[in-house]
Formats: structure tokens, sequence, C-alpha cells
């Protein structure tokens, strides 16, 4: 198997685990058990990969990381605002 191929599964796999919790976030308006540290990390880690990608030009971790930092962002965004209307 082509190693491209499997950084695109694996991004595909990483990536869309944080769907799921958008989902959830949206359908109960809660996010309260989210961490926000470990989100601020999570953003923090998946920019200097990103920008790590940016620098080799590599799609697969440019996208990914791109992502993953848009899906975190989102998160900790709805546990922000659903805290606040509570």
């Amino acid at each position: 198997m082509e190693w491209k191929i499997i950084g695109i599964i694996a991004a595909v796999c990483t990536t869309s685990g944080f769907i799921p919790q958008i989902i959830r976030g949206l359908r109960t308006k809660r996010l309260d058990d989210v961490s926000p540290v470990m989100c601020i990390l999570l953003i923090f880690g998946l920019s200097l990969w990103l920008s790590y990608g940016i620098h080799i030009e590599d799609m697969i971790i440019i996208v990914a990381n791109a992502f993953g930092v848009l899906f975190s962002v989102i998160i900790i965004t709805l546990r922000f605002k659903y805290m606040r209307q509570r």
C-alpha cells in the first residue's frame, strides 16, 4: 500500500473524530465536560502541525490539520457559548 493512501486514511480518521463531539454539542447544547485547556493545547499542537505541513508542502498534513484546528475552534466556541447561556 502506498504511504500517501495510509496518510489520507489516517487524516480522515483523526479529523473526523471531532465531528461526533460537535454534533453531540449542537444537539444537547452542553459541552461543559470538554476541557478548555485540552482544546487550547490541541489547537496549538494542530496549528504547529499545520505550519509544518505548509513548510514541507504536504497537502495531507495541511488539510487534515486545518480541519482539525477548525473543528477544535468550533468545539471550544460552542462550549463557551453554551456555558454563558446558563
